[in-house]
């Protein structure tokens, strides 16, 4: 009998980043079949369950079950939200090498189903983990993904909104670098609407260009404040990520900020790294490479440096 071919996106890791995930996967109505993969069977299994009941409200019919990596197979997208979260006292380094371990695993699995997909990575270190998961699997770089700074540039685009009172739909912005300490917005060419944020500046005596500095430093930090007032973040970040999996999907060519490898562009080396990029069908269609100030670049090679450095010991 003839099978109409349907989108099934698998998400490995039932935390509450993923579930943020699912959740928003299913009111917006973004694949047909999405598959919930974790080590605890019986948590995947309730959460299956609690989504299935809202499927009548969504806006077009999905299939969501708990599976297995045999499930993995036909999927379209993997999504991993899978890992450990860094706990006080710990180490960014203590948190590299224990979720690498857990990552190796999981890709191991997943590509002894056949799989021949596309990669989506969220679990922090994102750019690391995302690098680990180019190794291990053997897929294609252009079909590894990382969240990169996806949710930083919202989280900025939002404040600049917040800032000058337009909608930040209408702001044009971007973080790049390392999901972390190290990441720096791309002022020399963020715009409101059509006009450089500098010129926007000029024209309102009551906007001062000290401010952008604290916005980048609110927004470098958010997690940080997030997580001292509710214990973890997991919205912003589900739903970049179902931003991500809707510019794959429906072959968008979208430009979003993900961690791509890199091969010669910025300057740069065999590294993965949050930089703006044209997101298709196929994964990463190119990288869009932005022509940075001499700060800007200094601060993202700083940037790549710190990621290297911090790999070493677990590659």
């Amino acid at each position: 009998m003839y099978k109409e071919k349907v989108n099934r996106v698998v998400l490995v890791g039932t935390g509450a980043v993923g579930c943020s995930f699912a959740y928003s996967m299913i009111n917006q109505g973004v694949a047909e079949e999405l598959v919930l993969i974790d080590v605890n069977e019986a948590k995947a299994e309730g959460e299956a369950m609690d989504l299935n009941h809202g499927v009548p409200f969504a806006p077009s019919p999905i299939k969501v079950w708990n599976g297995s990596y045999q499930d993995c197979e036909s999927a379209d997208l993997i999504v991993i939200t899978a890992g450990l979260a860094q706990k006080p006292g710990e180490t960014r380094l203590d948190l590299v090498e224990k979720n690498t371990k857990i990552f190796k695993d999981i890709i191991k699995n997943i590509m002894q189903s056949g799989f021949d997909g596309i990669f989506l990575v969220a679990t922090n270190p994102v750019d690391i983990l995302t690098y680990v998961t180019w190794k291990e699997s053997g897929l294609p770089k252009e079909r590894v993904i990382g969240s990169g700074t996806v949710l930083d540039s919202a989280r900025l685009r939002f404040s600049l909104g917040k800032y000058f009172d337009v909608d930040p739909r209408n702001v044009h912005a971007v973080i790049i670098g390392e999901h972390g300490d190290t990441e720096l917005p791309v002022w020399s060419h963020a715009t409101i609407g059509s006009e450089q944020v500098d010129t926007v500046l000029e024209g309102k005596n009551d906007l001062k260009k000290e401010c952008l500095e604290d916005i980048f430093v609110n927004v470098r930090d958010a997690a940080y404040h997030i997580i001292q007032r509710k214990g973890a973040t997991y919205y912003g970040i589900g739903m970049s990520l179902v931003r991500i999996t809707k510019a794959i999907l429906n072959n968008e060519n979208s430009i979003l900020s993900v961690s791509a490898y890199l091969n010669g562009e910025y300057g740069q080396n065999d590294v993965y790294i949050g930089v703006p990029a044209v997101i298709n069908r196929s994964g990463i269609r190119e990288i869009i490479e932005i022509k940075l100030n001499e700060k800007e670049q200094e601060q993202f090679n700083h940037s790549v440096d710190v990621l290297k450095e911090t790999m070493k010991p677990v590659l």
